[in-house]
């Protein structure tokens, strides 16, 4: 049985989105890595080991969860807790205009030149463009599927352009037939 969930891909990729949306439909407690990565959201990162606690404390203390995120490298020792593991890619173009809307929703005209969080913002999407064609020096495809090659549990791959729904149905009908 397919209680303990890792979703994984791309920053946009929609990890944060389906975990939440998978926990509504099944009786699984939603863990995002963002709440364990970051002390201040998308400025502050926690230390290694106060995240890895954090992270154990909570995928020990329920029963079945579904963690979305990136945990590689820095929570590879959670990689025996995983029943399964989901791959989410999409092209990189809509990826990015995802990440460059929410930018927009989150920040404001604070990301526009001029703007406090224009600096930043801009390092981030650069930063989100490489995941494609970068190596294994950052969170990269090449990146993700290098760490994939070492799991013992299944991964299910969801790639391409799909609405929330669809990859909902995805995962229930695989999960209903594994």
């Amino acid at each position: 049985m397919n209680r303990k969930i890792h979703i994984m891909g791309a920053a946009g990729s929609g990890t944060s989105t389906l975990g939440s949306s998978l926990s509504k439909v099944l009786p699984y407690r939603h863990l995002d890595t963002d709440d364990y990565f970051w002390i201040t959201k998308f400025t502050k990162q926690r230390q290694v080991p106060e995240r890895r606690k954090m992270l154990e404390k909570d995928l020990i203390q329920y029963e079945s969860w579904v963690l979305s995120g990136a945990v590689c490298g820095w929570g590879d020792n959670f990689i025996n807790y995983f029943d399964l593991v989901i791959f989410l890619w999409i092209p990189s173009e809509i990826r990015l205009e995802r990440l460059r809307q929410r930018e927009f929703q989150r920040y404001g005209n604070e990301i526009l030149a001029g703007g406090s969080k224009y600096d930043q913002s801009k390092a981030f999407l650069e930063w989100a463009a490489l995941y494609d064609s970068a190596g294994m020096d950052v969170r990269s495809k090449t990146f993700h599927e290098h760490w994939m090659e070492d799991l013992s549990c299944p991964i299910l791959r969801i790639e391409g352009d799909y609405t929330v729904s669809e990859r909902v149905s995805i995962v229930l009908d695989y999960m209903n037939s594994n």
